[in-house]
């Protein structure tokens, strides 16, 4: 079956109402992206620095009908609908049909991460099979290796796990740094999420890779310290956290902390100054890695 692509852009405060008119309507699918991005005039997203609650001002819509059908008069009445004025025709282009599982397993290569580490898709062949090879294919759960912070994240780990350790990832995602710990010979490793659906993901990754990585809600107590506690979120999260990550850290453990803008890591140091003394790491792409040891009590 063919598709017809519609894409228009409209007001913000719009946007979702005008995407539930379009699915009743007959569109099989929506989205809704900046209308400026890459201009500068783009609005920061998913909690970046200087993201605004709600909608861009300015949204672009876009939506999949069937081919065969007037897709530009349901979009139309779909727009009055909302109040819209549909004397400016939105467009329509058709998709063409493709192999979109082939396409987007294209689009993810083997990713090397410090000198040992490798994250692997299932789809490919392991570019280094002496390496420590992490299995790993895209998914819901944040942490592939594509990101700069977890590369800066899973390259710390290389350099700092050492056999026996505990560690603990707050803000698993995915599980890929507990898995990568427990491949550089962590005894023991706990991912926490507040996600049930990272929560399963972290632990089907942990399976497919042969390791026992343990998950846990991050609304339940967590028992025990650990030598590493390790998290990569964001930096007002990681600031609201610091008495539970640094509780959670042995006297003298490491406390790593990523998903941090540069001029963000004063302020998040700040945090767990009454606990250890963290600084900057390592950098990638703008980001930091803040690390330290907790003092003893």
């Amino acid at each position: 079956m063919g598709w017809q692509r519609v894409e228009l852009a409209v007001d913000g405060a719009l946007a979702e109402a005008l995407c539930e008119a379009l699915e009743e309507a007959g569109a099989v699918s929506t989205e809704i992206t900046d209308a400026d991005a890459g201009t500068p005039a783009e609005s920061a997203v998913y909690g970046e620095p200087g993201a605004q609650p709600g909608p861009w001002p300015r949204c672009r819509i876009a939506a999949l009908f069937p081919q065969g059908i007037d897709a530009q008069a349901l979009a139309q009445a779909a727009m009055r609908e909302c109040g819209l004025d549909d004397r400016a025709a939105p467009s329509v282009a058709a998709v063409e049909e493709a192999d979109w599982v082939a396409r987007t397993q294209q689009l993810f290569e083997p990713i090397r991460a410090g000198e040992r580490l490798w994250i692997v898709p299932s789809w490919h062949a392991q570019p280094d099979p002496h390496a420590v090879n992490i299995v790993l294919d895209p998914g819901g759960a944040f942490g592939t290796g594509s990101h700069a912070t977890t590369r800066l994240c899973l390259a710390w780990l290389e350099r700092q796990v050492r056999p026996g350790d505990r560690v603990l990832d707050y803000g698993c995602g995915s599980g890929i740094l507990g898995i990568a710990a427990l491949k550089l010979g962590a005894s023991s490793a706990t991912g926490v999420d507040v996600d049930p659906l990272a929560l399963e993901a972290a632990r089907y990754n942990s399976g497919r890779n042969g390791v026992a990585l343990a998950v846990a809600d991050a609304r339940q107590a967590v028992a025990g310290e650990a030598r590493i506690t390790i998290a990569n979120i964001l930096a007002n999260p990681l600031r609201m956290l610091a008495p539970v990550l640094a509780s959670h850290t042995q006297p003298g453990g490491w406390i790593a902390l990523s998903g941090i803008l540069e001029d963000q890591a004063r302020e998040v140091a700040a945090a767990y100054a009454p606990w250890a003394d963290l600084e900057i790491d390592s950098r990638a792409e703008g980001w930091v890695l803040l690390t330290g040891r907790k003092r003893p009590c």
